[in-house]
């Protein structure tokens, strides 16, 4: 079994560690990276254990026919992974391991198999080619995009499973797809605006704020018919601060982080996401609309910064 892994960051360069004790991995990732592995291996730490193991890795694709072939990388790199990889993944089954809405329809442009995949797990970097694993809320869920689930689905989750790794394929991965929407686009873009880690929006204003986004969000799902794992939007927003909030109170927005570095945030696969489609459904979003612009202000600032630095 070959696996291939693009746009291999954080996640990416962790899953290429566990599988690469199961098949054949090459993972496409910075050639800083690449290097530190060759010389002293790929170190993990934390919920996915303790190691350091090596594996094929550098900036380019070797030639070989891959089994599945992975996409990890931030959702603004989506389209551009695809145009630079497309004879690569023309015809082969592709799976996105992203945050966001819209990656699966960016894929599916360039080849029909695409497996549509969801993690939410804390990755931090603890220096070059060095991963701790800090949070699991959940296994991964992978299912056929945009509905379904097959054989190679089915052996994708046995291939995962075998690496010590929880994972459920399912039947309709947009369902959970969405579920992750509504976590990242309520906490990430507040958790950004404000500077606070997650645990701090348990605050009643900021609650308040939270609320209205996920009411929208749960609109639109509703009105493009993604069946949520939550009747209601009030019974997910129990879910998110009795469950997922609590576990996640440390972690500190990816916005965030990405701001404070210069690069361009995922608003635009989360919130904007949202806003966008609600247009299309004749659904007003001004809670989303709000908070995207902002943020998107804030990549302004800091763009204009750099500028003159």
């Amino acid at each position: 079994m070959k696996v291939l892994i693009l746009g291999a960051g954080a996640v990416g360069l962790s899953l290429a560690a566990k599988l690469s004790s199961v098949c054949d991995v090459h993972a496409v990732c910075r050639q800083r990276h690449a290097n530190r592995i060759k010389d002293a291996g790929f170190k993990m730490t934390g919920l996915w254990g303790k190691s350091t193991c090596t594996f094929s890795c550098s900036e380019d694709v070797p030639e070989e026919d891959y089994n599945y072939i992975f996409i990890t990388s931030k959702s603004t790199a989506t389209e551009s992974i695809c145009e630079q990889f497309s004879d690569v993944i023309k015809g082969r089954e592709v799976i996105s391991m992203q945050n966001g809405i819209g990656n699966e329809e960016i894929i599916a442009r360039y080849t029909d198999k695409v497996i549509g995949g969801t993690i939410i797990t804390g990755f931090e970097w603890a220096g070059d080619a060095q991963i701790h694993v800090s949070v699991e809320t959940g296994p991964m869920n992978l299912g056929r995009f945009p509905s379904g689930i097959d054989d190679n689905v089915l052996q994708l989750v046995e291939l995962i499973k075998s690496a010590g790794l929880q994972v459920t394929g399912t039947e309709n991965i947009m369902s959970s797809v969405w579920s992750k929407v509504l976590y990242n686009s309520a906490l990430n873009p507040l958790g950004a605006v404000m500077g606070v880690p997650y645990g701090k929006e348990k605050n009643e204003h900021a609650w308040s704020i939270i609320k209205n986004i996920v009411k929208e969000a749960c609109m639109v799902t509703k009105a493009e018919g993604v069946p949520l794992p939550w009747r209601t939007a009030d019974e997910y927003l129990e879910f998110l601060r009795n469950f997922q909030l609590p576990n996640t109170a440390e972690h500190h927005s990816s916005m965030l982080q990405d701001i404070s570095s210069g690069r361009k945030t995922e608003i635009e696969f989360l919130n904007g996401a949202i806003v966008t489609r609600a247009k299309k459904l004749g659904i007003d979003t001004p809670y989303n609309t709000f908070i995207s612009e902002q943020i998107r202000f804030m990549e302004a600032l800091q763009a204009e910064k750099q500028e003159h630095s």
